[in-house]
């Protein structure tokens, strides 16, 4: 799934074309790509289609218009592009501009989804705090992993806390600070938690820098591939040897996901 790096990366090679655009039509192709409206929904509530900005919001891409947004969550395998060429096969919706150009939704799985908001309020309401904001600081971080009490792992995962972390970006970030992924975030020593804050931003800035990580589906522009998988430290090396100690990486379930780490380097933190 398109992680807050590859969603931004998307967001950014959008911005400069869309903004000022005017749209004409949105046509799903795929029946139940657009979750909470219709299509009469949308040119109903906009008397106006043009794009004011696009921008992102955990993992979603928000279209920006005058009266409401469009919010794009393109899931595991989703797809976002400008387009003047023949339809893909596996188009979920098109949504059709005023210069004749097309934002194509692809989207293999057909999980990925549109929905039509007056405003941000229901996606703040249900997500956390963005981890490349001011808002997020080293002492937030510390107070609330010590009142959650739960898996690290998990709870970094979990986007009402904090939003745009996968399992990739998760694994990262807690081999840098040498955390195991199944300690319990209220037992993390301070100066650890500081070594996580650090690693989540500055992964995430250096991701966005590369364009994201491509291993299966990710890619912008229509085929053009992220270059951070050239830079991943842990994540998808099973048996080859750490970076840091040379021992062989493991892997295991945490959170019901694929998760790599180094018993040697990551400790556990338990109660």
């Amino acid at each position: 799934m398109p992680e807050l790096p590859e969603v931004q990366t998307v967001v950014d090679h959008l911005r400069a074309d869309l903004v000022g655009e005017n749209i004409c039509a949105i046509r799903p192709i795929w029946p139940k790509v657009l979750h909470n409206f219709a299509q009469a929904d949308f040119f109903n509530n906009n008397q106006e289609q043009a794009i004011n900005d696009v921008t992102r919001r955990a993992k979603f891409i928000i279209i920006h218009l005058p009266a409401s947004l469009l919010a794009i969550h393109l899931r595991m395998t989703g797809k976002l592009y400008l387009s003047n060429e023949e339809i893909p096969k596996h188009t979920s919706a098109i949504i059709e501009l005023e210069s004749g150009m097309k934002i194509i939704f692809e989207d293999t799985r057909k999980f990925g989804r549109i929905y039509l908001y007056e405003n941000l309020d229901i996606i703040n309401k249900n997500h956390g705090i963005e981890p490349l904001s001011h808002a997020f600081t080293k002492d937030w971080l510390i107070i609330e992993l010590q009142k959650k009490k739960r898996n690290i792992k998990a709870l970094l995962l979990d986007q009402s806390f904090i939003v745009g972390l996968g399992n990739i970006y998760t694994d990262e970030s807690l081999w840098v600070s040498g955390i195991h992924p199944n300690s319990n975030s209220n037992t993390i020593p301070k100066s650890r938690v500081e070594k996580l804050h650090q690693a989540i931003q500055t992964i995430l800035k250096d991701a966005i820098e590369a364009k994201g990580t491509t291993i299966i589906d990710f890619s912008f522009l229509k085929n053009q591939s992220g270059n951070y998988a050239n830079q991943l430290r842990i994540f998808g090396r099973f048996e080859e040897p750490c970076l840091k100690c040379g021992c062989k990486i493991e892997k295991i379930r945490v959170a019901g996901r694929g998760t790599y780490f180094c018993k040697q380097c990551q400790r556990k933190y338990h109660s």
